[in-house]
């Protein structure tokens, strides 16, 4: 009995941690929200026990802060952390870019080729959610093809921390237009069994994305700087 008790407590844990990660990475769970562990044991379907293990696992990640007298909440990451993270991701990726194109089949470089044109396809069409999503797929199938596994562990949870930063470069005016023929490249790279080409593409890209989120930032802070003085003026 102890040891099936056990046994349940470690399958709710498991149970617990994906899906809240998957939630948080998806942007289900936000920056900021409150996690009430009644509620999410009840919405999985797990023991609060377990609940409360995997956020101190996810605290350890970094997705979860604690914040005294108020509990657990998803942490929401600062500009120069974002940066940081990407920067990361850039060294991470640019290997996997560069495997993938060392040991992508035929059959792995034709998916990824469609990949690229339904992209074309929702950027043409105006269609920035659906663009973000293709993207991220592109991202992931390219960690696939290259058989890092480290890696990709390492970049789950890197671009599970950078949720809010996604959503913000997805609806930039014009983003998928610039993007576009960055992710192209790096498919012609991998098409073409180019590793130092792959990899450069991908610098490119991240380095790209890394300029318009401060661009974002700057813009969101301009913004806020405007309403606090209009606030001030009504106040006067």
């Amino acid at each position: 009995m102890v040891d099936e008790d056990l046994k349940r407590g470690v399958a709710g844990r498991e149970q617990a941690l994906a899906a809240l990660r998957q939630a948080i990475r998806v942007g289900d769970l936000v920056p900021g929200q409150r996690l009430v562990e009644a509620e999410l044991a009840e919405n999985i379907g797990v023991t609060r026990a377990s609940v409360r293990v995997a956020l101190m696992d996810l605290t350890a990640e970094g997705l979860i802060e604690r914040v005294p007298h108020r509990g657990a909440r998803v942490r929401s990451v600062p500009l120069t952390e974002a940066v940081q993270i990407t920067e990361c991701r850039m060294m991470l990726e640019g290997l996997c870019a560069a495997k993938a194109a060392e040991h992508g089949t035929g059959e792995q470089v034709a998916y990824l080729t469609e990949l690229g044109e339904r992209m074309q396809h929702t950027a043409q069409a105006g269609e920035p959610l659906t663009y973000s999503e293709l993207n991220s797929e592109l991202h992931r199938y390219i960690q696939l093809m290259s058989g890092q596994d480290t890696a990709t562990r390492l970049l789950e949870r890197l671009n599970a921390q950078l949720v809010r930063h996604r959503f913000r470069l997805a609806l930039q005016p014009g983003r998928p237009q610039v993007s576009l023929g960055q992710h192209l490249a790096i498919i012609a790279a991998i098409r073409d069994h180019d590793p130092q080409r792959a990899e450069q593409a991908v610098r490119e890209h991240l380095s790209s994305v890394i300029s318009t989120l401060c661009a974002i930032d700057g813009q969101v802070t301009k913004g806020e700087q405007r309403g606090l003085s209009g606030t001030d003026e009504t106040v006067a």
